[in-house]
């Protein structure tokens, strides 16, 4: 149970802007000082923020394709819809074209997302007064079915990259917290689902050790199966690390898997212990990564790396396993969050040494 929801409220707000890249000028800063009661009022304050600098600079605009009755030719015959046309004595051609148009999917979702956030009824009415006040320039601008929004189709590029941010607290917003309902009416819930906090917990700790620890080189990574020759990998289930920690001058790694649980530890007859699947897994990382860098000498180690969440005490242990170290740590997501920042960091010193940190 988090004992201090504001707090921890804040400390989703500080995950988007490592994870999104959130500009620190414009009016977010304003954002970082505020105290929010409700993950509502944090979303709202966020898309109101991104729109209004949106909107200076203009809406995105992109063809989409579009079929009209003309009683010019434009584009291409659409043969079907001008027979059905000729039919009905109507003396129009069916005309196929691309128009440039706002009305295309990346502004439809903002629209179906601020208006979902204004029918909250905990949203304060500031937040709602700016978000209704931003959606009079999205008058010929659709909204649509949240749940059926193809995230797979959209995609910022360098003519809408800022974009990026607004889409990314939108899907947050939809994916995370829109529960499904039998009448097809849809409301947000006041909550962020555990999985998509994961995924943003997750992209936190990695934009945050690009960003702070210059002298790491942090992605995520894939990890080759050391098998013996002639084995067939194809069917074995890929690996992919949340962080790959490497120090530049020494190529140490440190291999992050980045946990966010409800409830941190697992329980096992009665006694809560570390969760068996996370550390088997990360063991699997580290043993298949050292065997890859055969026979060079730098070393690697891994961490399982828990959002702290409940009131389970801290976890800080480290077990030498066949040689390669892996340490099981908690990052108390219920701090202000300089002193989480100072976790993370104190996390990659331990690992690297002082120079790893400016």
């Amino acid at each position: 149970m988090i004992q201090d929801r504001s707090i921890f409220i804040k400390n989703i707000y500080y995950m988007i802007a490592y994870a999104l890249l959130l500009p620190e000028q414009s009016g977010f800063e304003d954002i970082a000082k505020e105290n929010f009661d409700n993950i509502h009022n944090l979303f709202a304050a966020i898309l109101s923020n991104g729109l209004d600098r949106q909107l200076k600079q203009g809406l995105y605009r992109e063809y989409v394709p579009k079929t009209e009755s003309l009683a010019t030719m434009r584009g291409k015959i659409d043969i079907a819809g001008t027979v059905r046309n000729r039919l009905q004595r109507k003396r129009l051609a069916s005309c196929e074209y691309d128009e440039l148009s706002e009305n295309n999917l990346f502004n439809r979702i903002i629209k179906t997302t601020a208006l979902l956030l204004i029918k909250c009824p905990d949203l304060d009415k500031k937040y709602a007064a700016s978000l209704k006040r931003e959606l009079m320039f999205f008058g010929g601008i659709d909204d649509m079915d949240p749940a059926k929004i193809p995230w797979q189709a959209v995609r910022c590029q360098r003519n809408n990259s800022t974009y990026r941010l607004l889409l990314g607290v939108c899907r947050l917003t939809l994916e995370g917290m829109l529960p499904t309902t039998d009448r097809g009416s849809h409301r947000l819930a006041a909550f962020v689902k555990e999985p998509h906090l994961s995924r943003l917990y997750e992209k936190f700790i990695l934009e945050f050790y690009r960003r702070e620890c210059p002298q790491l080189s942090a992605s995520p990574s894939y990890i080759k199966w050391a098998l013996d020759m002639g084995s067939d990998v194809r069917d074995l289930p890929q690996m992919k690390s949340d962080v790959t920690l490497t120090d530049r001058k020494t190529g140490n790694i440190l291999i992050i898997d980045a946990k966010y649980y409800s409830r941190t530890m697992q329980e096992y007859y009665d006694s809560l212990t570390v969760r068996s699947g996370n550390l088997y897994q990360i063991f699997t990382y580290v043993k298949n990564k050292q065997e890859a860098l055969k026979p060079a000498s730098p070393t690697v180690s891994g961490m399982l790396l828990y959002a702290q969440t409940d009131d389970s005490a801290p976890l800080n242990n480290d077990y030498l396993m066949s040689g390669n170290k892996i340490s099981v740590r908690t990052l108390n997501l219920n701090r202000e969050f300089s002193e989480i920042a100072g976790q993370l960091k104190a996390l990659a010193r331990g690992h690297f040494g002082e120079s790893c940190v400016e």
